[in-house]
């Protein structure tokens, strides 16, 4: 399946995979290309056709074949076919294992491109290197910013800066020594880089000296650049290395993400080098965990499900990459922490239940909530019981105090953002008075939910907020008195004197005093339901908001 993205030439394409990987070049090395597809001798066959020409299914081609496991003859037969075709139905570069004088022949016929492959270079590597590529030339219109510390780099253009400004050739390694990104060789790499970037391990008696010279150790304990020096019976150079280490809040030492290898090359280091490798490694760190949060295609899928990433759905192919149901009924829930709390790992426990009450559930985090999306769903009180139940479990063994709401019966996946903005009303309405067994639907919470909300448009808007009911807060703060709270209990206890002075602890007729003031202060008039009204609403807005 190709890949489509914005140009690049085939050169760039070349250097970015390493001379490690990739050998001559056989063709035109600045074709453009901006997509990419993996093929075997037997999808070779089948494009070709049974007499060498086009298959009746021939449609455009990818721009670069990676031929995979292709013996000569295949190769001859392909390029052959290739032969006279538009340039439309051929592909513009072929990165083969197959490189015999009669295949370079054949592909020079054909007039595409033919890049030599190193014998050991491993295609599950290569294909997504280009594939990455090709992705960046889409993403970004203009090179990347020369600078070290640009913030919008990638580790291959780290690598690549760090080469530049610390002398040498760059490896950035995973935890597990990896490579994830590497500068360009030259003709000095030596064998431990070029296995390193084709995907193969490193000499066994080099990984057993690095170990015997506490290298690693040193990597995991601090920010240190360790020296290690070259070994002639191995055949390896000198390399400067730095630990990678992620961001830790208020620590000495976060966990170990990686780290950022230079070998020298035909210069020594520059002056600067270990300044070089250091800063390297903290950006290093924030662009990998910047990487490993980012959601993954389908979590995409998923947040466009639920109207939390981008705007309309494609109901017949989200369903079907997500193994949904497309028609039928569904049920949404939210689930938030209570108070200041947090979901954290209560998250994944809340999947873990939803998948094991419904094999064929959807959930997902975002911000400080989750989601659940529960198929073939009308009835609440089902799906109450269940969350009820769940956010028990919670409470009980993750000390993880929920609330959930529920909007079940939504009749189409179609619908399913919609229900997700209703369960937000309501989870937005019901954090400061939390229902009983703290699950509820919009129909029984309409009342805090719609109340709420008009709080917040008046809140919202300064020209709705009453300054004489302001002159009372003043009034208050510079004379001690408590005349909101008082006037508060008055209106939450439907004008009863009595039950307002035990509420606020005080005689009646310091209470009727008291309210004699508020009405001196503010001009307005406590028998008066408008005024009655207009003043509960003033002050449960500013208690919301303080």
């Amino acid at each position: 399946m190709p890949i489509d993205g914005r140009t690049t030439t085939l050169r760039e394409l070349v250097d970015a995979l390493d001379t490690a990987v990739v050998g001559t070049v056989v063709g035109d090395p600045s074709a453009v290309v901006s997509s990419v597809a993996l093929v075997d001798g037997a999808e070779l066959a089948a494009d070709a056709g049974p007499t060498g020409e086009p298959g009746d299914a021939a449609s455009a081609a990818p721009d670069v074949c990676l031929h995979v496991g292709v013996r000569d003859e295949e190769a001859l037969a392909y390029f052959a076919s290739l032969t006279g075709r538009p340039p439309s139905l051929r592909p513009r570069a072929v990165l083969s294992k197959t490189t015999s004088p009669e295949v370079r022949a054949a592909a020079r016929g054909a007039d595409v491109a033919l890049v030599e492959m190193h014998p050991r270079a491993r295609w599950d590597h290569v294909l997504p290197r280009v594939q990455r590529m090709l992705d960046r030339s889409h993403r970004h219109t203009a090179p990347a910013d020369p600078d070290l510390l640009a913030v919008d780099t990638d580790l291959f253009d780290l690598a690549q800066s760090v080469a530049r400004n610390a002398g040498g050739m760059v490896s950035i390694e995973d935890a597990t020594s990896r490579v994830l990104a590497h500068s360009p060789s030259d003709e000095t790499a030596d064998e431990l880089r070029t296995l390193s970037i084709l995907g193969r391990e490193g000499p066994r008696d080099y990984l057993r000296v690095l170990h015997r010279w506490g290298v690693y150790d040193r990597l995991r304990t601090g920010d240190e650049v360790v020296d290690v020096p070259e070994h002639a019976e191995l055949g390896t150079k000198r390399r400067l290395v730095v630990g990678i280490r992620e961001p830790a809040d208020g620590s000495e030492t976060g966990r170990t993400l990686g780290s950022i290898w230079l070998q020298q090359g035909e210069q020594p280091f520059a002056a600067d080098a270990a300044d070089v490798l250091r800063g390297a490694a903290a950006i290093a760190a924030r662009i990998i965990v910047r990487t490993h949060n980012a959601p993954s295609t389908e979590e995409l899928l998923i947040r466009r499900l639920f109207g939390l990433h981008g705007e309309g759905v494609d109901v017949p192919s989200l369903a079907g990459a997500l193994n949904l149901p497309s028609a039928g009924p569904v049920a949404v829930l939210g689930f938030a922490a209570s108070g200041h709390g947090r979901l954290g790992r209560a998250s994944s426990v809340l999947r873990l239940h939803a998948s094991a009450f419904r094999r064929d559930s959807v959930t997902t985090m975002f911000g400080d909530r989750a989601y659940v999306l529960l198929p073939g769903y009308t009835s609440e009180q089902a799906v109450a019981a269940w969350a009820r139940q769940l956010v028990g479990a919670l409470e009980e063994s993750r000390a993880v105090v929920l609330r959930a709401a529920i909007a079940a019966g939504v009749a189409h996946l179609g619908d399913v953002a919609a229900a997700r903005a209703e369960v937000d009303r309501v989870l937005d309405g019901t954090a400061d008075n939390p229902p009983e067994g703290r699950v509820t639907t919009l129909a029984e919470s309409r009342t805090a939910v719609l109340l709420g909300e008009i709080l917040d448009l008046v809140s919202a808007r300064e020209e709705l907020h009453d300054p004489r009911v302001e002159a009372l807060r003043t009034y208050d703060e510079r004379h001690g008195t408590e005349l909101r709270a008082s006037a508060a209990a008055f209106l939450a206890g439907h004008g009863d004197v009595r039950s307002a002075a035990e509420r606020v602890r005080v005689h009646p007729n310091t209470l009727r005093y008291r309210l004699r003031r508020v009405e001196q202060v503010t001009g307005l008039d406590l028998r008066d339901p408008s005024d009655r009204l207009l003043l509960e609403l003033q002050l449960v807005m500013r208690a919301r908001r303080g």
